[in-house]
């Protein structure tokens, strides 16, 4: 095996590893979501969260690791779509909020 495979393998492992660890922590994120719709008595729309931003974070400890945001849609009332957003640091929630939209103001 030459150099240049090797590093192509080694480079394929940890694109693999990336993401089965994102899919690992959206499962984590979408659970954490259904269970703030619960307490909040709203309904999580679409079943599914996005990421909206990922980047490195120091943690409380001051440790180094990847700190991702998601976005989801809920509904109060069944016929609005608003946001909620949730931080993992890791696989750990950090924070999570449910933000009512502001209504939409055209300005002529």
């Amino acid at each position: 095996m030459s150099a240049l495979e090797l590093a192509g393998l080694i480079l394929l492992v940890l694109v693999a590893a990336f993401w089965m660890d994102a899919l690992g922590a959206r499962e984590v994120c979408l659970a954490a979501a259904r269970e703030a719709c619960g307490q909040e008595c709203v309904q999580l729309l679409d079943e599914s969260v996005a990421v909206e931003r990922m980047r490195l974070a120091r943690d409380e400890d001051g440790r180094l690791g990847l700190r991702r945001e998601y976005v989801f849609e809920f509904s109060r009332t069944g016929t609005d779509r608003e946001l909620g957003h949730i931080g993992l640091q890791g696989r750990r929630v950090v924070w999570l909020d449910l933000v009512r939209r502001r209504p939409l103001t055209l300005v002529c």
